[in-house]
């Protein structure tokens, strides 16, 4: 080998050195810099919330696989924008109102799971009521017109034979408060209100009680479906990007949901500790409350089937077209 040759081989060598050297720290930077990522998440103050605040707990503890940063709001209002313009990654959010974004964001929304089934009841004072059929002919105060409250009840009542709108008189109301004031004045009442606050409402109206779980009313309907109150979403640009956090998230947020419903009392201590609702009021609603954890295949066969129904009823409701595959998270 001459002189020449040898010096071109050194040169070679030393250029494919240091450029080895800049590979290895851009993937420690990049690798420094997953590891070093804080998932911003936010719900809503209630159920959505409560499945979660174990691991908000392990969060402050220093105990959790990820950086966690949770925000529990009043309203999805609060949620939605922010989430979409990137400040939240992460968020529990009415099952609907998860299709709506991901099509108004051209799909840049995916649902990550279903963390809580049908949280709805209907209860009553004064009058006698067993089942569906019963509501005939009755006013029934209800909140949460618009969204999927209504949709659910309406799809329940047609599916047994009811007219929602000829053969009881739903009465819909802004706020649960509102329902709660109006049973209180009357001797008599019937309600629909979603849990934690039938666990309110019937800490405070003398002789009100669960009549009908209108989870399990949907159930006996048969079909492939489950009523579902709400999902966790992530934005599709995040999850791509920090896959093996999601992965990790996904499994602490279900063994935090395990964890509140096998250990109601600290779960109860833990949903009041993180602004959610008062203990007392989360031991009794949590049996109630259907907080779960579903992925995969089938998360995606209950929720759209779910999503189809509501579409079915009001195309709107899901953002005027069923979710594409891409809408349901697949992993990495």
């Amino acid at each position: 080998m001459n002189v020449k040759m040898k010096k071109y081989i050194a040169l070679l060598l030393a250029v494919m050195t240091v450029l080895l050297t800049f590979a290895f720290a851009g993937c420690s930077e990049k690798e420094e810099a997953a590891e070093d990522v804080t998932i911003k998440i936010a719900g809503l103050k209630g159920p959505t919330s409560m499945g979660l605040v174990k691991l908000m707990e392990d969060d402050a503890n220093k105990t959790a696989k990820n950086d966690y940063e949770f925000t529990v709001a009043g309203t999805a209002d609060e949620i939605t924008p922010k989430l979409i313009q990137g400040e939240f990654d992460i968020a529990a959010i009415p099952a609907n109102l998860a299709s709506v974004l991901y099509n108004n964001t051209e799909g840049q929304i995916q649902v990550l799971s279903v963390n809580t089934l049908g949280v709805l009841y209907i209860v009553a004072k004064g009058i006698e009521i067993d089942s569906i059929d019963d509501l005939k002919g009755q006013t029934v105060y209800a909140t949460g017109k618009g969204s999927t409250p209504e949709y659910g009840l309406k799809y329940i009542l047609s599916s047994n034979g009811i007219d929602p709108s000829a053969d009881l008189n739903i009465e819909w109301k802004s706020e649960p408060t509102e329902v709660v004031a109006l049973l209180s004045a009357s001797e008599t009442g019937i309600a629909m209100l979603p849990q934690p606050y039938v666990t309110v409402a019937c800490n405070s109206v003398d002789g009100l009680e669960i009549k009908i779980n209108l989870n399990d009313e949907w159930n006996k309907l048969g079909n492939d479906s489950q009523f579902i109150t709400s999902v966790l979403v992530v934005r599709k640009a995040f999850a791509e990007a920090h896959p093996d956090q999601i992965a990790d998230f996904l499994e602490e947020a279900a063994a935090s949901a395990s964890y509140i419903n096998a250990n109601v009392d600290n779960g109860a201590a833990l949903v009041e500790k993180y602004g959610i609702v008062a203990s007392a009021v989360a031991k009794t609603a949590i049996p109630y409350c259907n907080i779960t954890f579903i992925t995969g295949n089938e998360m995606k066969t209950a929720l759209s089937s779910y999503l189809e129904i509501l579409y079915n009823q009001k195309a709107e409701s899901v953002g005027s077209a069923l979710p594409g595959d891409n809408f349901y998270y697949e992993g990495k």
